[in-house]
C-alpha cells in the first residue's frame, strides 16, 4: 500500500467494495437480473414499462438514499443499490427507444457521451477516478451516476449488436467476453491503466449479463433458452444473496484495498 494513499482518507470510510473475483462474479449476477427483472415486472406481472419505470425509480431513490447513508461499504446496502441501478438502466434505455422510438444507434452514442462527460467532471472536480478513494458524498454521487449511466449504456449496445444487427444473444455475449478478456491482458501486459481498464470491463459486463440473461430467458423460437424471466430472475437473484452472505460472514475482504493497491 503506498503512503499517499494511507495519508488520503481512513480505509474504513470508503463506502464501495475493492475490486476482487467477488466483484465480478456479483456484478455479472446483477447485470443479468436487471435484463430479466425489468422484463419479468412489464410482461410477466403486467405493469408495462412506462408504470415499471416509475416504480423503479422512485425504488431506486430510496435505496440510493440508504447506501449514501452509510458511513463505509455495507455488502447488502451496496449490492441493492447496484441490482436497483441495473434495472432502472435497462428501463431507461427501453423506455426511449420503445415509447420516443429513439434508435439504439443514437442512445448508445449519446449514452456514450454523457458517461463520457461525466467522467471529464468526475476528473476536473476530484482529480481522480479511483473507486478506492470514494469517501465523500459529491465522490459517491459521481460513482452512482457513472454507473448508472454504463448501465444504460451497456443496455443499448448490447441490444444493438444482439438484435439490432442480428448478431444473436449467445454471439453477442461471446463477442463482449472476448473483448472484456482483452482488455484485461491489455492491463496485465501495462497496455492500459488499471483505473481505464476498471471501467471499460464495467461497462461491457453491462451486455454481457444482459446477453446471457435473454439467451436463459427468452423463448427458443427468439434465439434464447426459454427459462422465462421468472426462473432466471429467481435464480440469479439466490446466487447474488448467497454471494453477497459469503461477503459479509467471511471476512468482508472487499472492505480494504489490498497491499499492492
Amino acid at each position: 500500500m503506498s503512503a499517499s494513499f494511507s495519508m488520503s482518507a481512513p480505509l474504513s470510510v470508503n463506502r464501495v467494495p475493492e475490486v476482487t473475483m467477488d466483484f465480478w462474479i456479483v456484478k455479472l449476477l446483477a447485470v443479468t437480473v436487471g435484463e430479466t427483472a425489468a422484463d419479468h415486472i412489464i410482461f410477466n406481472l403486467g405493469y408495462g414499462l412506462q408504470t415499471t419505470s416509475m416504480l423503479m425509480t422512485a425504488l431506486l431513490a430510496v435505496v440510493l438514499a440508504l447506501q449514501f447513508s452509510q458511513r463505509r461499504y455495507i455488502p447488502w446496502s451496496y449490492w441493492l443499490a447496484v441490482v436497483m441501478v441495473s434495472v432502472v438502466g435497462t428501463l431507461v434505455t427501453d423506455s426511449l427507444v420503445d415509447n420516443y422510438g429513439i434508435a439504439l444507434e443514437t442512445t448508445t452514442i449519446v449514452f456514450a457521451v454523457l458517461l463520457t462527460a461525466t467522467f471529464a467532471a468526475w476528473y476536473a472536480v476530484e482529480r481522480t477516478l479511483s473507486i478506492h478513494t470514494v469517501y465523500t458524498f459529491r465522490r459517491e454521487a459521481f460513482y452512482w451516476l457513472a454507473i448508472l449511466l454504463t448501465f444504460a449504456l451497456g443496455t443499448a449496445a448490447g441490444d444493438l449488436i444482439a438484435e439490432t444487427f442480428d448478431v444473436g444473444y449467445l454471439n453477442t455475449g461471446l463477442l463482449f467476453a472476448a473483448v472484456i478478456a482483452g482488455i484485461a491482458v491489455a492491463w496485465y501486459a501495462g497496455a492500459i491503466n488499471a483505473i481505464l481498464a476498471f471501467w471499460l470491463a464495467y461497462i461491457l459486463t453491462r451486455p454481457l449479463g444482459a446477453s446471457l440473461g435473454d439467451l436463459l430467458s427468452q423463448s427458443e423460437a427468439d434465439g434464447g433458452m426459454g427459462l422465462g424471466t421468472t426462473v432466471t430472475s429467481t435464480v440469479f437473484l439466490v446466487a447474488i444473496a448467497a454471494v453477497v452472505v459469503y461477503m459479509t460472514f467471511a471476512g468482508n475482504r472487499d472492505t480494504a484495498p489490498s497491499s499492492n493497491t
